[in-house]
């Protein structure tokens, strides 16, 4: 479980880099906003999307249960 939700985190962050990087290339025509850069950070929302979806229902599923912030002695 720990290591779906870590692949996807790491996916949402390389989506987050391939968006930087076809921001700071330009486009064919000299614009620098190219459809490539959009697609990805359209990627990026998605993955971010399903992994918040996918916690919430492993949470309502019983799958992983939220154990809080641990207090000191």
């Amino acid at each position: 479980m720990k290591t779906l939700i870590v692949l996807m985190l790491v996916a949402v962050l390389g989506a987050l880099a391939s968006a930087g990087v076809f921001m700071l290339r330009k486009g064919r025509d000299g614009d620098p906003r190219s459809p490539r850069m959009a697609r990805a950070l359209a990627v990026r929302v998605g993955l971010s999307v399903a992994l918040f979806l996918f916690i919430l229902l492993a949470w309502y599923m019983g799958w992983m249960r939220p154990t809080g912030i641990p207090l000191g002695p």
